[in-house]
C-alpha cells in the first residue's frame, strides 16, 4: 500500500488534502504529521498550506520542517507543493516586509498590487480568489488528462515570479500574468489549491499518486 505524508505545520486545513487523496485512491495511507520519520518514510510527499508567509516560515524552521523538506527533495521522492507551499520554495517574498523562504525555486512571491484591473479597465479584487483559468506551458505528467485551460481554485494575495521561465509549467492571469506551477526533477509545486477544484484538480492528485517523481 502507498503512503503520503502531508506535512503538519499548523498552517491550514490539510485535512480537506488528506480527504481528496483517500477519495482519488481508496486504501492510500495518508500521514498528516511533523514527525520527521513518518514524512521521510512515506512513499510521497505534499506540503500544503494557507496564511501568512512570515508565520509559515517561521513554523516551518521552528519545527525543522525547512530540514526536512531538503531531505526529501534530495531523496528523489515526488514532492508537491500546494498554495503557500510554492511560496515556501521559492527564494524570497514580498510579503509581511519581506521575507526569505527556502529558495529551492529562484525567483519571488510578489503583491499584486492595490490598483490592479482587468482588460477591460475593472479594478481587481485582493486576494485573488475563486475560479480561473490556467494555460500550461509545457508537458508533465502531472498535467496527464487534465485539458489546457480548465479552471483551478485560487485564494491568494502574492503570486510567483519565477527567475527561470524553463521551470514553469503553467501560467494565469489576474489583472498581470503570473505562474502557477512550477515543476524541476522530483519537485511540482502549484499556486492554487487542486483539493479545491473538482474534477481537474482530483486529476492532478490521482496523477500525484502514480508519479515516479521523473518530469
Amino acid at each position: 500500500m502507498s503512503s503520503v505524508a502531508v506535512i503538519d505545520y499548523g498552517m491550514g486545513n490539510l485535512h480537506s488534502v488528506a480527504k481528496a487523496l483517500e477519495h482519488v485512491q481508496p486504501g492510500v495511507e495518508v500521514r498528516v504529521t511533523a514527525d520527521h520519520d513518518q514524512i521521510l518514510s512515506a512513499d510521497r510527499v505534499i506540503l500544503p498550506g494557507v496564511g501568512a508567509i512570515r508565520d509559515c516560515m517561521g513554523e516551518i524552521r521552528r519545527l525543522g520542517i525547512d530540514n526536512i523538506v531538503r531531505e526529501v527533495i534530495e531523496s528523489g521522492k515526488p514532492f508537491l507543493a500546494i498554495c503557500i507551499g510554492i511560496q515556501a520554495l521559492m527564494a524570497h517574498s514580498e510579503e509581511n516586509g519581506g521575507v526569505d523562504c527556502l529558495d529551492y525555486f529562484p525567483g519571488n512571491a510578489l503583491f499584486f498590487g492595490a490598483e490592479i484591473k482587468d482588460s477591460e479597465g475593472e479594478r481587481l479584487k485582493v486576494p485573488h480568489m475563486g475560479w480561473n483559468q490556467v494555460w500550461q506551458s509545457r508537458p508533465h505528467p502531472l498535467w496527464a488528462n487534465i485539458d489546457d485551460g480548465c479552471r483551478f481554485y485560487f485564494v491568494h494575495s502574492y503570486h510567483i515570479k519565477s527567475a527561470q521561465p524553463e521551470q514553469v509549467t503553467a501560467r494565469s492571469e489576474y489583472g498581470v500574468e503570473f505562474d502557477v506551477a512550477l515543476a524541476q526533477n522530483n519537485v511540482f509545486a502549484v499556486q492554487f489549491h487542486p483539493e479545491k477544484s473538482q474534477k481537474p484538480g482530483l486529476q492532478l492528485l490521482t496523477n500525484f499518486l502514480t508519479w515516479d517523481g521523473q518530469s
